[in-house]
């Protein structure tokens, strides 16, 4: 049997809606067998932990911050948990760590300390939207967020969809949410009209939608998805 310390990567909520819908019971317990966290934000993370229900008091655990003026530095305090071999989860500020998140190092440094890594189940937009997308889901790449300069962007987006036309994998990206409908727009005017674009928005929330259209058929809508100050999902596909 294997005793080695683990590191547990777990998923957090992405919208406002219940816990109960997004996250699996086994997920939310060894939230609850923990004390010690790892976290982009300690305020966000204790809050998540909260909503929980946990069976001890907020106060009664330790949530270190990555130091994200230091490229997400780990804390020396989170050495000391390694060194002294004390399980401990790692949390995003929304969906899984590690995936368009930062974290990976951290899972590196644990390796390098003998921890088990082991990654718990929990929403993710971007395959959420994939799978939702009736786009490709065999092959398919992630930039991250595209450039600010218009120029640049209008590039990257060609880049894209030539990719996809030329391998048909889908090319899945994300953007600033108060960006969101200025990109909208630039897709429009820059993209095919046979590429097919879908965005996925709120996903798990009440509000949630996953739209794919050809560029043709989105400029021919006429009701326009709104989407500023919406967290969305990008996928350019054929």
């Amino acid at each position: 049997m294997n005793s080695a310390p683990i590191l547990y990567l777990i998923p957090s909520n992405i919208s406002d809606g219940p816990l109960t819908e997004v996250l699996p019971d086994a997920v939310v317990q060894k939230i609850h067998e923990l004390r010690y966290f790892i976290a982009e934000r300690a305020k966000t993370a204790r809050q998540f932990i909260k909503a929980t229900a946990p069976p001890y008091k907020i106060q009664d655990i330790q949530v270190e911050e990555l130091d994200k003026h230091q490229d997400y530095a780990l804390p020396e305090q989170c050495h000391e948990w390694m060194k002294a071999g004390h399980d401990l989860g790692m949390l995003s500020e929304a969906g899984s760590p590690c995936v368009a998140d930062p974290g990976y190092h951290v899972v590196n440094l644990a390796r390098g300390y003998g921890y088990q890594i082991k990654p718990l189940t929990g929403p993710n937009s971007l395959l959420l939207t994939l799978m939702a997308s009736g786009l490709n889901g065999q092959g398919f790449s992630f930039h991250g967020y595209l450039p600010v300069d218009q120029k640049d962007l209008k590039q990257r987006l060609k880049q894209m969809e030539t990719q996809a036309t030329r391998t048909g994998h889908s090319q899945l990206f994300i953007e600033t949410p108060y960006r969101n409908q200025k990109l909208l727009e630039l897709m429009l005017q820059t993209l095919a009209p046979q590429t097919k674009l879908c965005i996925g928005v709120d996903l798990t929330s009440q509000t949630e939608q996953v739209e794919t259209y050809s560029i043709k058929e989105w400029k021919s809508k006429k009701q326009k998805i709104e989407l500023h100050k919406r967290p969305a999902v990008f996928i350019i596909g054929i």
